[in-house]
Order: structure tokens, then sequence, then C-alpha cells
């Protein structure tokens, strides 16, 4: 569910947040990573051919887990949306933590920490493998509940949308808004690799669940944030971003001892 398949009017603006950035980079003299760019550029080509794919895939089972729903909302009615877009940030902010502790779910997730400069770029580099790391199984008891799938879908899109402009160094901190709304102080620390900054500010729109579960941290003066993985690929290279954290893992299941321990190693901590 994690692709970006971009209407023309966002697509221009996401190049115009692009190019003003660049700029900004270049004249505070912070400097722009064309490399690290590029491959963002690549990987999230890939991201939208597998998300697209995966959607098919995903789109059908909720589809069929809808029809076994005792109710069904009503899609015209705003207060469905309402509360369903509180019910999609909080099972967001469930699969986004979950995808921080559980090894499995992390091997795909992984590839969006994988940038070492924060950018509006790097918000396009996303995993391939989100069908296979199971996380949108999460979403699957709010269609039971009788939300229509288009509409969480439709509210996953815009909250991916969203997320986009978080990706940046150019904003700083917004003041009230930070109280309630996920901004670009709060993602960039969760793009840390610092030990203070390890494993915190989960949310997509909002970052009320952070504050209720205490996994909220604020970006310090005197801890500036290391970005990239805390262990690092060392490689630029697309196909080993993507399947690198993979690799890790299928390396460690075989040489785990029975399956008992390699279901242990899949689902504990990366």
């Amino acid at each position: 569910m994690r692709h970006f398949g971009r209407s023309p009017v966002f697509l221009l603006i996401m190049l115009l947040c692009i190019l003003v950035e660049w700029l900004w980079r270049e004249s505070t003299a912070r400097g722009y990573d064309l490399r690290g760019a590029g491959t963002s550029i690549l990987v999230g080509i890939g991201n939208a051919i597998a998300g697209t794919l995966g959607a098919v895939a995903i789109g059908g089972v909720f589809a069929f887990t809808s029809e076994l729903a005792p109710v069904h909302w009503p899609m015209r009615d705003w207060r469905v949306w309402l509360v369903g877009f509180v019910a999609v940030e909080f099972v967001y902010y469930v699969h986004h933590r979950a995808s921080h502790h559980v090894r499995w779910m992390w091997a795909t997730h992984a590839v969006h920490h994988t940038p070492e400069q924060m950018t509006f770029l790097s918000a396009l580099r996303l995993g391939w493998t989100n069908v296979l790391s199971l996380g949108w199984l999460l979403y699957l008891p709010l269609i039971l509940a009788g939300f229509p799938p288009l509409m969480v879908i439709a509210l996953l899109a815009f909250d991916l949308h969203f997320q986009f402009f978080l990706h940046t160094e150019a904003v700083g901190r917004l003041g009230p808004l930070e109280w309630v709304f996920n901004t670009p102080a709060h993602h960039r620390v969760h793009h840390g690799s610092n030990a203070a900054y390890l494993d915190c500010n989960f949310g997509g729109v909002l970052i009320v669940f952070d504050r209720l579960f205490g996994t909220l941290r604020i970006e310090q003066p005197h801890e500036p944030v290391r970005y990239g993985l805390a262990r690092p690929l060392g490689t630029l290279h697309p196909l080993k971003l993507v399947f690198g954290e993979w690799y890790r893992l299928l390396k460690d299941l075989r040489a785990a001892p029975g399956w008992i321990e390699a279901i242990r190693i899949a689902v504990g901590r990366p």
C-alpha cells in the first residue's frame, strides 16, 4: 500500500518543492547528495511498480473481507470519514511502530531509513515488499468494522501524500501545530539513527498517539540528527538497498538451530 501513484498536480507540487529545497540547500552550504537522490528516484520507481501490483492483491483481500462485515458505513457521510481518519491514523501508528519492532516487517521498512540526507526525495525511498511483510493485515479489522475499503485506501493515500512534506530540513519547528500534527521536526527525529532518537514518532498525519503511548521525542539542538540505518548497508545500489535487510534476516534464519529459534528471530526486534 506504500507507493507513489500521483496526480499531475501533486507531481508538479513535488517537483517545485524539490527544486526549492535544492536551491536552499546549495545556498546554505548544506550541499545536496545527488547520488543519493538518484538512488531514491530509482527505488521510488520500483516501489510504484511493486506497489501497484501489490495493491491489486491487497485490494482483492479488502473487498472479500468487506463482504464479511456485519455492517457497512456509508462513504457519503462526513462523520464516517472523520471517524475513519482517526481509526486509520491509529492503525497506521500501530503498523509503523510494529515495522520498527518486528524484524520481518523491518526488512521492508528499513529501506525508507537508508537515506543519510533528509530531503523531499528521500520520501520516495520505500520498500518493494510490503505485501510480503504482511503489515496490511492490520487494516483488516477496519474493513470488518464496516469502513469501506476505498475509504481506508483513500485515507492511507492521503496519509502518505502528507508525509512527503515531512522529509526536509528546510522547515523548522511549527509551534503549537506540533502538539497535534506530525511535522518535519518530528519526522527528522524519526529518521535519526542516534541512540537518543531510535524508534519514536511513528504517527502519520497526527502525533497524538505518540503522545498518548510515550513514543514522542523532540528534536534537541544539542543532539543533531544522524540519518540512516544504525547498521548501514554501505551501498547506494537500489537492489542492495531494497533487499539488504532481507538478506541479513534470511542469513540469520538459515543459521538458526531450529524452527522455533527462527520464528523468534523473524518476530523479534531488528
